[in-house]
């Protein structure tokens, strides 16, 4: 469910909005463009928002300083307490992508960024079907996360990671359970949403998902 990568979140924590504003250069072209990234999650997101993965907060501030309704999820304590700092006392829950507090107001959008890769394909699977029966038809899911055309796509990344000696994220690249668009699609397609893939930078994708 991504918990095992909670020892990582926690080194993070203090250094995350340093690597997504482009101060390490091993990670710029995974943020690159990263304003721009949540900015479009924001623009695509309807009023009512489930987020998972708050992270330190900066889709969160920007979804809540267009008006919408948030209800955040994080796993990682120290991230959450940094998100609550910056957006002032804002309640963010414990939580995971398939085990969550579910609102009790009717949710319109579920967003995440830079997440779910932390998902084996089997638990993004279950988390999609969670979400198709949170869901009522016209409700969307918005992620930008990391996905690859195809495995060998996914392989150049990480040997081109190595030979510029980025030996950081050839790991990440290598451990945590990056996919590719035709099994997201299968996915989506399969728990009755329609989907489309739009490529944000090098590294990651726009999902937009609608229940149908």
């Amino acid at each position: 469910m991504g918990r095992e990568f909670l020892d990582i979140f926690e080194t993070w924590a203090q250094s995350y909005d340093s690597s997504v504003y482009g101060h390490d250069e091993q990670y710029r072209d995974v943020f690159d463009g990263y304003e721009a990234i949540l900015n479009t999650v924001v623009e695509k997101s309807g009023n009512v928002v489930l987020e998972f993965g708050v992270g330190t907060g900066n889709l969160t501030k920007k979804l809540l300083e267009a008006g919408k309704t948030v209800y955040g999820v994080e796993p990682s304590a120290p991230m959450r307490e940094l998100a609550m700092e910056k957006l002032e006392g804002v309640s963010i829950q414990d939580g995971d992508f398939l085990q969550f507090p579910v609102p009790n107001e009717a949710i319109d959008t579920i967003v995440s960024t830079y997440a779910f890769h932390h998902l084996t394909d089997e638990e993004k699977e279950q988390a999609i079907s969670k979400y198709g029966e949170l869901l009522t038809k016209g409700g969307k899911i918005v992620f930008a996360d990391t996905a690859f055309v195809d495995k060998k796509a996914h392989e150049q990344m990480v040997q081109e990671a190595k030979a510029k000696g980025f030996h950081a994220l050839a790991d990440d690249l290598a451990r945590e359970y990056y996919t590719t668009l035709p099994v997201l699609e299968r996915i989506f397609t399969t728990h009755g949403f329609t989907v489309a893939f739009t490529p944000l930078n090098r590294f990651v994708w726009l999902m937009e998902a609608v229940k149908q």
